[in-house]
Formats: C-alpha cells, structure tokens, sequence
C-alpha cells in the first residue's frame, strides 16, 4: 500500500503549485480547475444535514471512516468554492481522526487565500474546515467507544 503523505507534506505541494502562478487571476483560474476534477457527489447525499452551515453558497459535505482513516466527499454550486473543497479534501482525506483534529491548514494562508477572498468566502472556508474537523471528532468518539 502507497505510504500516506502526511497533512503538512500535502500543504507544502499545494504552497509550491501555487507558487508557480504570478497572478491572483490565474491562482483563480487553478482553483476553478480543481473544483472542476472534483468527482460529483451522488445526488443521495445532496440533503439538508449534509450542508455545510454558514458556507454563503452551497456545500454538501460527506465523511467515511476506513481502517481508521477519514474520507471525504463534498460538491459546491459555486466554482470557486468547488475548488477550495477540492483542496481541503487532498489534504485531509485518508488521514485519521487525530491528524485532522489538529491540522494547522497554514497553506490556507500561506497561498494568501484569506487576504484574496471575500469575507463570506473565507467565513465559508473556515466553516468547511470546521465541519470537516467535526466529522473527525465524531469519528474519534465513535472508535474509542467501540474499542472500550
């Protein structure tokens, strides 16, 4: 089985990716990308308890556990949103409970997301990671309960 890459090793190739590009208009261009290979959600899981709270558009956001790691789904009506969700996903999908709990997710500011998106966008930013960091603690809860 291909070794995990850990969560700051991921943020380091996105922080390097987005290095690459001069502009804010093409860092845009490459986040509308990411959304776009975004596999869809299946329309199942397209319910009201599935959305993301306090994201200004709409995310539904999904979690699996798998031997211990979490997995990720999510789909956005917004383009840009898609891609930012594409992001989070590559970094914390197939990491465990704990390695999510306490991701720092500095690449968030270190690719200068937060100073170039609109307020409501990065209030939506920190709410996916906050639900996504909540299904992880759920997750965690759920094991060391089945293992007592």
């Amino acid at each position: 089985m291909n070794e995990h890459k850990s969560i700051e090793e991921i943020e380091q190739e996105i922080i390097e990716e987005f290095s690459l590009f001069d502009s804010w208009d093409d860092k845009y261009e490459y986040i509308i990308d990411l959304g776009k290979k975004l596999p869809p959600l299946d329309d199942q899981y397209k319910k009201d308890e599935n959305k993301v709270k306090g994201c200004q558009s709409t995310v539904w956001l999904v979690a699996d556990d798998k031997d211990g790691r979490i997995y990720y789904k999510a789909e956005s009506d917004a383009v840009i949103v898609k891609g930012l969700i594409s992001m989070l996903i590559r970094v914390l999908s197939g990491q465990t409970p704990d390695d999510i709990i306490n991701a720092k997710l500095d690449f968030i500011k270190e690719i200068g997301m937060m100073s170039h998106l609109a307020q409501t966008r990065s209030n939506g930013l920190l709410a996916m990671v906050k639900q996504m960091k909540n299904y992880a603690l759920a997750f965690k809860v759920k094991q060391e309960t089945a293992s007592k």
